[in-house]
């Protein structure tokens, strides 16, 4: 390892590789702690949400849905992007809505969790509700989904034997889950 010198990197140079849809790819050239400079891939993202809806029987609305990084379907929290110039709360309301058929008055705000920092931008803003209201879905044209509902011990016990591998879904039970527990001790 390298003598850091103040402790920081500095961005030198940025150089757009491809430009996506959802994210956009750059090479950027860093001045390390130690002075010495090296290039980095790095994402852009536009920034996503998610929100773990709870019923009034207490079970947790999931997606299953495909997803190509996984290459198969998973259980996830739902979520989405955040589009132009929408704030994340925003966007979070909206995805609900979509994604279960289902919207709230009021969102909690739980945590943000950086997908892969060493890498991405991507930030997931992570919300949860209690008061559901029954609306109507709205999925996207490439978007098929099928809902599924669990108590939280049993999404608990679904991430520690591996059948949930989903970061973003994985960080929100948890804390959620502290949550939950905590208000009924």
């Amino acid at each position: 390892m390298g003598d850091k010198k103040d402790g920081s990197c500095k961005i030198l140079d940025t150089k757009l590789a491809f430009e996506g849809g959802i994210v956009d790819f750059y090479q950027k050239d860093i001045k390390l702690p130690n002075g010495n400079v090296t290039t980095w891939d790095y994402i852009e993202h536009k920034g996503a949400v998610a929100v773990i809806p709870v019923d009034d029987e207490g079970k947790i609305i999931m997606v299953r849905q495909y997803r190509i990084g996984a290459d198969r379907e998973i259980v996830e929290i739902p979520a989405g992007g955040i589009n132009p110039g929408e704030k994340p709360y925003d966007a979070a309301m909206r995805e609900l809505e979509e994604e279960t058929g289902y919207r709230t008055e009021h969102l909690n705000h739980l945590l943000d969790v950086y997908s892969a920092p060493a890498y991405t931008s991507e930030c997931v803003y992570t919300y949860y509700t209690e008061k559901l209201i029954p609306s109507k879905t709205n999925y996207d044209e490439n978007e098929f989904i099928s809902l599924e509902r669990y108590t939280i011990d049993e999404l608990v016990s679904m991430i520690m034997d591996g059948r949930i591998i989903d970061g973003k879904t994985i960080a929100g039970l948890l804390a959620y889950s502290r949550i939950h527990h905590n208000r009924i001790r």
